[in-house]
């Protein structure tokens, strides 16, 4: 096992990465449930085939990053794009479900073509390390605010763009997620190990009585799989211009989140080398793609790595053992849907929000005071939370790093891969495919 995975040498334990692995799966685990509710409601599909395609392309994905990155980084269809596939395609535009899935199969398959040949690869590592860190800052204030919608805790309809639900009896799991998260800081402070999962177990006890946490009558943990729907393609319109919008929107979003993703989790887990690149960065990418491509197959949107692994980080998680673990578990998912179902989303929310003060540590390494790398910075770090979106957070940035750099009369420090990274981010904005 320390051959495979290196345990020791990047200072961490067994254990560690099984409450690392546990803990990445709880935080993750809404999208058992969130994935299939979404698709699942599409006309011709079902919640019981998109919750196993879910599951299936998800174990596959992650056990793919494990072996072949030895990264602590977990793989699920994607929030948003799955939302853009049912919504959007599948409803503003009335598509099929299998239109859909035939743009998702051919973006994975460029994915693979683009990872092999090390084209995503050069793009994270043509990214300024300023950037970077910039990214892992964004995505921690990101994760927060996902945390605090997850809860309750904060809302629009109060009369201000955002702000805080009112605790009362009308928002009890709000209230059940701040226990959990004073819980959450107490264990962490005290050095409690697995402070993160154990904040998790505890916040779902908590909501029993208030409520939140619900155990249905004649309770059984165990039941059976729905079939998912396999290979279910329809070729019949891709030389279309509608299917290429479709396929360009699906591409660019997976491409910039799962860097985005990468990025910020490899430079929490300080897995970042001398360089400032992240070791194995190409298998990783190709492990991103090849879930996108069995999650295709299997019936489910676009598969990336998830944001959320930062909390198994945040737990002591450092190699791809935990990987493995948080895939055994979407596997024992299929068998134990009921079971995990149990616990709900106020009882995850701790859990993001407190790493997300994890990943705020990154600002500090971030100089300010040279003001053409202080911008950009600034910028991916406002966008991303407020613009609720990773990959806008990157566009945004990017475009940013190279107009600072050019009005300080600093042209010579872009690359030439940044450049094309700016214009590229202008034409996408341009044609809103992110």
């Amino acid at each position: 096992m320390e051959t495979l995975f290196k345990i020791k040498e990047k200072g961490s334990t067994v254990s560690r990465e099984i409450i690392g692995g546990i803990t990445t799966f709880l935080a993750m685990s809404y999208i058992l449930a969130v994935n299939p509710g979404m698709l699942g409601s599409i006309e011709g599909m079902s919640f019981g085939g998109v919750f196993t395609a879910t599951a299936i392309s998800a174990a596959i994905a992650t056990l793919i990053m494990a072996f072949f990155a030895n990264m602590p980084v977990a793989l699920a269809s994607g929030m948003g794009l799955n939302a853009f596939f049912t919504y959007t395609v599948c409803g503003q535009m009335g598509c099929s479900p299998w239109f859909a899935l035939t743009a998702v199969l051919l973006e994975g398959v460029l994915f693979i073509v683009l990872s092999f040949f090390g084209v995503r690869e050069a793009i994270i590592n043509s990214i300024p390390s300023t950037m970077k860190k910039a990214v892992a800052v964004g995505i921690g204030l990101f994760i927060a605010l996902i945390g605090l919608n997850n809860a309750g805790i904060v809302t629009s309809s109060n009369g201000t763009i955002i702000g805080f639900n009112a605790f009362d009896k009308s928002h009890i799991s709000a209230i059940v997620a701040i226990i959990g998260l004073v819980i959450t800081i107490v264990l962490y402070i005290l050095k409690v190990p697995g402070a993160i999962l154990i904040g998790i177990a505890a916040t779902t006890v908590v909501g029993i009585p208030f409520g939140v946490t619900t155990i249905p009558e004649n309770f059984k943990p165990v039941s059976v799989p729905q079939a998912p729907f396999l290979f279910r393609f329809d070729f019949s319109n891709v030389l279309t211009l509608k299917f290429f919008g479709v396929f360009f929107t699906f591409l660019f979003t997976d491409i910039f989140d799962t860097i985005g993703t990468l990025m910020g989790v490899a430079e929490q887990a300080k897995l970042i080398d001398e360089k400032g690149d992240i070791p194995n960065v190409k298998n990783a990418l190709l492990a991103d793609a090849v879930g996108t491509v069995a999650g295709a197959c299997l019936g489910t949107s676009t598969v990336t790595s998830y944001v959320e692994s930062s909390a198994g980080v945040a737990a002591g998680a450092r190699t791809g053992l935990s990987s493995v673990v948080t895939a055994g578990f979407f596997v024992l998912a299929l068998l134990f849907t009921p079971l995990f179902a149990l616990v709900p989303s106020c009882a995850t929310a701790p859990a993001l929000i407190f790493v997300g003060f994890l990943m705020m540590q990154s600002v500090t390494s971030i100089k300010f005071s040279e003001i053409t790398d202080g911008i950009p910075a600034f910028i991916t770090i406002l966008v991303m939370p407020f613009g609720y979106s990773i990959s806008k957070g990157i566009a945004f940035g990017m475009i940013a790093y190279v107009i600072s750099k050019v009005a300080g009369r600093k042209a010579k420090e872009i690359s030439p891969v940044t450049w094309i990274l700016a214009a590229v981010f202008v034409f996408a904005l341009a044609i809103k495919a992110i």
